[in-house]
């Protein structure tokens, strides 16, 4: 079986693969001082509540923008899993797909491992929409490579910034509100946090289409997308596990 790793700037998500079957996904805080050793203890753990031995995993798979965790993360895959993980980004990674951008290197491995996932579920040219700690807008042509695209402060980093900026305003929960206009400070920062992300989210979309010059899919990832794709029209499909899968079908192009 495939252990496939993503880690990210707010977590980490590790999630056993069985082929195309998908036997368990965890997560945690993403912090690189975290060992080998507590990773191990922790993950192992849970799997076997799944009823997944350590031994069942035979390969391993991570996509990391955060460089400073890849050493324990190796550790944890060789010391306890047995195996040698596959890198995103590292030469003998065979993506299948090309940036086609002015600093190829500078592109996030998540990035790439959601280009290669959404090229495989959806055709032609595509915007991917990924909520996650940066809110991010990508392109990807229709074969499939990496053009290029947009990134803007996430919703959390938004809501953190107006609290600890401003004295008198609350930390407020995200939530769609029924009005625009807010009679008292909450539903005011309510709105203006969730119906400003959409008038971002359909202006950039409309940008993107405009300056690229065809008819494009958009797809929406991460946690909040759910909530997002409900309150407007230009998200026509929501991927829920986009990254996994593709690091799934990443594993799949070089095992071949």
């Amino acid at each position: 079986m495939l252990l496939a790793v993503d880690s990210g700037n707010t977590n980490t998500v590790f999630a056993v693969y069985d082929g195309d079957d998908c036997r368990g996904v965890w997560r945690c805080g993403t912090n690189p001082r975290r060992t080998a050793d507590e990773y191990a203890v922790w993950l192992i753990d849970l799997m076997a509540l799944e009823g997944l031995d350590r031994e069942v995993v035979t390969d391993a798979i991570v996509s990391s923008v955060v460089p400073e965790g890849n050493f324990n993360l190796t550790t944890l895959c060789k010391r306890y899993f047995k195996c040698d993980p596959m890198f995103i980004g590292e030469d003998d990674c065979d993506l299948g797909i090309e940036a086609l951008i002015d600093r190829p290197d500078q592109v996030g491995a998540d990035r790439l491992v959601n280009t290669v996932a959404v090229h495989g579920r959806y055709e032609g040219a595509l915007i991917v929409v990924d909520f996650g700690t940066a809110t991010t807008f990508d392109v990807v042509d229709e074969d499939g490579n990496y053009r290029g695209g947009v990134i803007c402060p996430g919703i959390n980093l938004s809501l953190d910034a107006l609290y600890m900026a401003a004295a008198q305003l609350p930390r407020v929960d995200i939530r769609a509100t029924t009005s625009i206009i807010g009679k008292a400070t909450v539903p005011a920062m309510q709105s203006g946090i969730f119906w400003g992300y959409i008038g971002m989210i359909e202006g950039l979309v409309e940008r993107i289409r405009g300056e690229f010059g065809a008819k494009m899919t958009v797809v929406a990832t991460g946690g909040l997308a759910p909530l997002f794709a409900e309150a407007t029209n230009v998200i026509d499909h929501v991927y829920p596990d986009m990254t996994l899968r593709g690091l799934v079908e990443v594993h799949k192009r070089n095992r071949r």
